[in-house]
C-alpha cells in the first residue's frame, strides 16, 4: 500500500526592522518546511537569520521566497511587463543572500519558492515561468523548485529537470485553470481552518483541486501551503496538520521522502 504524505510549508520570515508580521516562532512547531522573505517584499538580514536559526532548531526545511522588489506593496503588486532579465538577476540575488546566511548557520537553502504577484504571474506565463527556473537552475541545480500545481510554472519547471515539489493551497480558492483565484475577489481566501483541512484531503484522495466553478483541475499535491501572514494562521496550521494526520495523511518535509 503506498504511504500518502505531503508537507506543509508556510511562508515565514517577513517581518522588517521593528515591524512584525505572523507568529513564526509558533507556526515553525507545525510546517515541515518554510519559505523565507528575501529582502525584497519582506524580511532583512536579521530576520533571515532568526529564521533559518527557528528552522534549525524545529527541524524545518529552508526555502527562498524571492519576489518583486516591493516593501510598500508587499510583493502582491503585479508588474506590468516586467524585464525578464532583471527579474532572473533579483531572483539570483535573492536567493545568494538567504544561502550566505543559511551558511553562516551551518546550513542550507534547499528549496525556491516564488512569492505573491510574481509566483502569479509566473504561474500564468510560461516565458516568466522558464525565467524563474533558469535563474534557480544557474544558482544551484540541486534545489527543489516549489511550482504551483497543474499551471506553466509546475511544467516549465520539470522540462528542466531536478526536483518539483507539486504545491497546493489550503486556504486559497481556485480559477478553472488551476491558478489562485485573485485576493481582491470574495471568496478568494479561505478563513475557516475545518473548511480548509477538509479541502486538502479531498485533494490528497482525489488528486485534484475543485475551482469556484466546480472544474476538476488533475493535481499531484506534494506540499500544501498555508499562508502566515494573518492572525487565524497558527489556528488554520494546527487544523490543518491534525486533520491530516486523523485522516492518515503523513506530515513530514519533502527532504525526508
Amino acid at each position: 500500500m503506498t504511504v500518502k504524505a505531503i508537507d506543509i510549508n508556510a511562508d515565514l520570515g517577513e517581518s522588517f526592522g521593528p515591524w512584525k508580521m505572523g507568529a513564526d516562532e509558533e507556526m515553525l512547531e507545525i510546517v515541515t518546511s518554510a519559505n523565507i522573505a528575501c529582502g525584497f517584499h519582506a524580511g532583512d538580514p536579521q530576520v533571515m537569520t532568526n529564521t533559518v536559526q527557528a528552522c534549525l532548531k524545529n527541524r524545518v526545511s529552508i526555502g527562498a521566497h524571492p519576489g518583486f522588489n516591493d516593501l510598500n506593496g508587499f510583493g502582491r503588486r503585479r508588474i506590468a511587463d516586467p524585464d525578464h532579465h532583471q527579474v532572473a538577476a533579483s531572483i539570483v540575488y535573492q536567493i545568494g543572500a538567504l544561502a550566505a546566511i543559511a551558511g553562516s548557520c551551518n546550513t542550507q537553502v534547499t528549496h525556491v519558492k516564488l512569492h505573491g504577484a510574481l509566483a502569479n504571474m509566473a504561474s500564468e506565463n510560461e516565458a516568466l515561468a522558464q525565467c524563474f527556473v533558469n535563474a534557480v537552475k544557474s544558482v544551484d541545480a540541486s534545489l527543489a523548485i516549489v511550482a504551483m500545481a497543474a499551471t506553466p510554472l509546475q511544467s516549465q519547471a520539470e522540462q528542466a529537470g531536478g526536483r518539483v515539489l507539486r504545491e497546493v493551497y489550503a486556504d486559497r480558492a481556485y480559477n478553472d485553470d488551476g491558478t489562485l483565484v485573485s485576493r481582491g475577489t470574495s471568496g478568494a481566501v479561505i478563513h475557516d481552518p475545518a473548511l480548509a483541512a477538509d479541502r486538502v484531503l479531498e485533494m490528497i484522495e482525489t488528486q485534484s483541486v475543485i475551482s469556484v466553478n466546480g472544474v476538476r483541475v488533475p493535481v499531484a499535491p506534494e506540499t500544501v501551503c498555508v499562508h502566515g501572514d494573518n492572525e487565524a494562521a497558527v489556528g488554520m496550521a494546527k487544523a490543518l496538520r491534525a486533520s491530516l494526520e486523523a485522516g492518515g495523511v503523513v506530515v513530514r518535509s519533502y527532504n525526508e521522502n
